[in-house]
């Protein structure tokens, strides 16, 4: 504990260390710039994905007659879905700036953000922010996270009943948006300050879980949990109609509706997470010659450029030739399928039309084109081809309901 408070008090006089200073933007700019504003795509990217999924499920299956105590209608399974949405879109929101500010804290305290950074300038690096600045402002962003977490964590129509899988993704979201970089705050204080997520390489696998498959299945899976559950449950509790669906294997929502739901929320979501891994490949392959002096382990720094120019080309091609796998986890439910050969076709077509924004980033990351600082622009292309392949896969996913 007393290691850790040190070190916290001698961070705000390791500006001094900063052989480079630029004059300060005016301080709601520098706080903007600290937040990373154009990052925010990686959260929204998978939100319009789950979003566009559990819309194309409520048109299918608003059935009023199947729920005769009205506990469910159409109105009311739209009017869920946009407050849900919006109550995960700030988790995500708050997590990423979160996440955002800790590493501009943490990198500059490691030692991997110093005067030779050839990345976008980071807010503590040059000296516009003290890190206790920037590690306050995690925290309370991380708070505010952690409290639109537990919310979500709570059961329908169930007082006092807590959806612990919910609670377990809260936790360890808020978790890992310190531990990705580490530092001696906050986790100084449980003894882990030299653990980190992104030095020892785990960066890629922590983006493609968090960023791509929680957050884009966390949608289906709580329409799962919320609306099916009232809507099949005959006014019990969700709880109890979460235990009844597992106790009996053989009902229809646990053999139809629920599993359907959420293997396509997974196929969703591996295109999403793979172009969002991609995201992070840029910025390790980008930084790995001056992450190597600060020991950060990024995948780029254990395996090399060739890894990661290669590993670049399969995330993002990867992620159109996935789209078949859409289509057969709704063949698995032939009594859910209802579409034709045009419905098929719009699958495998609208996400392709943006292949025209991939094949720059592809040549300038795949092909050794471009490197360092030269690659500044391709982190933010990376960027918004994901979201522009979620904005044409979500269309898709209305279509074929």
């Amino acid at each position: 504990m007393t290691e850790t408070t040190a070190a916290a008090n001698n961070n705000d006089n390791a500006q001094a260390k900063v052989s480079k200073k630029e004059r300060r933007p005016r301080m709601w700019k520098v706080w903007v710039q600290a937040a990373r504003p154009h990052t925010l795509t990686a959260a929204f990217s998978p939100i319009l994905a789950g979003y566009n999924l559990c819309a194309s499920e409520i048109q299918k299956t608003i059935v009023t007659n199947d729920d005769p105590d009205g506990l469910m209608n159409g109105t009311d399974m739209n009017s869920w879905l946009r407050k849900q949405t919006f109550a995960w879109l700030l988790f995500c929101v708050f997590v990423q700036i979160g996440t955002n500010l800790h590493n501009d804290y943490a990198d500059f305290v490691k030692g991997a953000d110093n005067e030779h950074r050839v990345g976008q300038a980071r807010a503590t690096q040059k000296g516009w922010l003290t890190p206790r600045q920037t590690a306050t402002a995690s925290t309370m962003c991380l708070m505010v996270t952690f409290a639109i977490g537990i919310q979500l964590s709570q059961l329908p129509n169930a007082s006092g009943n807590w959806d612990w899988f919910a609670l377990g993704i809260t936790a360890t979201s808020v978790f890992n948006a310190f531990a990705y970089t580490g530092g001696p705050y906050p986790l100084g204080y449980i003894g882990l300050s030299n653990f980190s997520i992104g030095y020892s390489g785990l960066g890629d696998l922590f983006v493609f879980l968090y960023f791509g498959l929680v957050a884009t299945m966390a949608l289906p899976y709580l329409y799962s949990r919320d609306v099916l559950s009232m809507q099949y449950g005959g006014g019990q509790t969700a709880g109890e109609i979460l235990n009844r669906m597992f106790s009996n294997p053989e009902s229809e929502m646990a053999t139809v509706v629920v599993p359907h739901i959420l293997i396509k929320a997974f196929y969703v979501a591996l295109p999403v997470g793979w172009l969002g891994t991609a995201i992070i490949v840029v910025n390790n392959l980008r930084d790995r010659h001056t992450d190597v002096f600060a020991s950060k382990l990024t995948t780029s720094v254990r395996f090399g450029e060739l890894f990661s120019r290669v590993q670049y080309a399969l995330l993002v091609l990867g992620s159109y030739c996935v789209l078949p796998l859409v289509l057969l986890s709704d063949y698995h439910f032939e009594d859910n399928y209802n579409g034709d050969t045009m419905n098929i076709i719009s699958w495998c077509f609208l996400p392709c039309l943006t292949l025209p924004m991939a094949i720059p980033q592809l040549r300038a990351v795949t092909f050794g084109e471009k490197d360092g600082a030269d690659l500044n622009p391709h982190v933010g292309g990376t960027a918004l081809l994901q979201f522009a392949y979620c904005i044409f896969f979500g269309i898709s996913l209305r279509i074929l309901r």
